[in-house]
């Protein structure tokens, strides 16, 4: 699909998207709780979607009704699998995730994935499962993955540079198996917030929840011998990842109210506050509503930024300083390079188009911004956050911008384009023949 965005001044209201961090999870927790759950606010992206096939085909019953979602995973763990074993589509969450919660199984069980997945590195479960008494075969560390159960719990450390999302997936494991008097011990953990979203899932599904020793040790000391058999309603929070881009949209091209973020929220990337404060951006903030009012023509100013522990918020940030005058410097940059693209690079190529220079320094990203974007041909590179960057930073661009590939929003907001033209955005879609590259 081919996207063009004109020049646009944006006004009104927008909500944010339900967070796929928390819906997924969700749908997790559903599973190896073993009962009968309901999510409310469910999302619809593409890796929303594939959590759920996920769970179905390890035994969960799964019915949508209107705007929720009834899980019955009673026969979790009870249900031979299919021969086609699991797909987790592109959702980088959903391989990390399942994997170990798969691994309970005394199946044998192949996991694998579509697109840029196939390209992520999962050699951390080559190394951490033979602990476990899991055996495990890949392709030379990637997809696809053979498991086979089931997983016994251990006092195992393990390394979170790359990823917290390994550590999510044991923990979950590691509460559906009635780990007692084990310890999972994390070194270089990254994206604590996100871990502190995991715990709260668990809790609120009622599982075994460990003790979190100051990220570095998680004890599991407590077994729940009579799990409650209530049903449990959950509601999906509204993505902060998603919601950065209206946000950044409204400092950028116009006075906007975003409404479904709540400020008390786990997630990480709720730190984008602090970057549109920074840059000039003015947030009124009320419960659960957020209006930008924008700094005024040319008084956008630089920032620093250390995204570290929210590596997602790096395409939105980058578009936000294109439109700061000044030199932005955002941190964090390793932690760009095994997302759907090789996400430092891609945005310095694409908004490279827009006349915008980005230096890359080590793990350091420096934005030159404040001269001006032309509008030009870009590509999403089938990843769902340059495509919305583009389209942001688009908006006050001189002249017309065409996003090829920009379909790739359809992994974690599938209705991006049409909550731009909610707030006024003048926009066009097509179906693609062409690529330019």
């Amino acid at each position: 699909m081919i996207v063009t965005i004109h020049p646009s001044t944006v006004k009104g209201n927008v909500t944010a998207p339900a967070s796929k961090s928390s819906m997924q999870r969700a749908c997790a927790a559903a599973l190896v709780r073993k009962g009968v759950s309901v999510i409310h606010n469910p999302g619809i992206s593409n890796d929303d979607k594939a959590s759920l096939s996920i769970i179905e085909n390890l035994g969960a019953r799964v019915l949508e009704i209107e705007d929720r979602i009834e899980i019955d995973s009673s026969n979790f763990n009870n249900s031979p699998l299919g021969a086609g074993g699991i797909n987790c589509g592109e959702s980088g969450l959903s391989i990390r995730m399942f994997t170990p919660i798969v691994a309970l199984s005394k199946e044998e069980i192949t996991i694998n994935g579509t697109g840029s997945l196939v390209t992520r590195p999962m050699d951390f479960f080559d190394e951490i499962f033979p602990q476990l008494n899991i055996e495990i075969k890949s392709n030379k560390g990637k997809l696809p993955l053979v498991v086979k159960g089931p997983l016994q719990p251990k006092n195992i450390e393990i390394d979170g540079s790359l990823s917290s999302q390994f550590l999510t997936g044991l923990l979950l494991a590691y509460a559906a198996s009635s780990a007692n008097n084990v310890s999972i011990k994390v070194k270089n953990l990254k994206s604590k917030p996100y871990v502190d979203l995991t715990l709260k899932v668990m809790k609120d599904f009622g599982l075994n929840v460990p003790e979190n020793n100051n990220y570095e040790t998680f004890t599991f000391n407590n077994i729940i011998v009579n799990r409650p058999l209530s049903i449990v309603n959950y509601t999906v929070e509204s993505d902060w990842s998603g919601g950065a881009f209206l946000l950044v949209a409204g400092a950028i091209a116009g006075n906007i109210v975003v409404k479904g973020l709540d400020i008390h929220s786990t997630q990480a990337d709720k730190k984008i506050i602090e970057a549109l404060r920074d840059s000039g951006t003015q947030l009124l903030i009320n419960q659960n509503e957020i209006t930008i009012i924008p700094p005024s023509v040319g008084k956008g100013g630089a920032f620093e930024f250390d995204a570290t522990d929210c590596p997602d918020l790096f395409p939105p940030l980058v578009a936000l300083a294109s439109y700061c005058k000044g030199t932005t410097i955002i941190r964090g940059v390793s932690r760009l390079a095994h997302k759907e693209s090789d996400r430092g690079v891609t945005l310095q190529q694409e908004f490279a188009k827009f006349g915008v220079e980005i230096l890359l320094e080590g793990d350091i990203m420096k934005v030159n911004g404040g001269n001006g974007l032309k509008g030009n041909i870009v590509h999403s590179r089938h990843d769902h956050r340059i495509a919305m960057a583009c389209a942001v930073a688009a908006l006050k661009a001189e002249g017309v911008t065409t996003i090829e590939e920009a379909n790739a929003v359809s992994k974690s907001y599938p209705n991006f384009y049409e909550h731009l033209q909610q707030i006024g955005a003048t926009l066009s879609l097509q179906h693609q023949s062409v690529i330019h590259e």
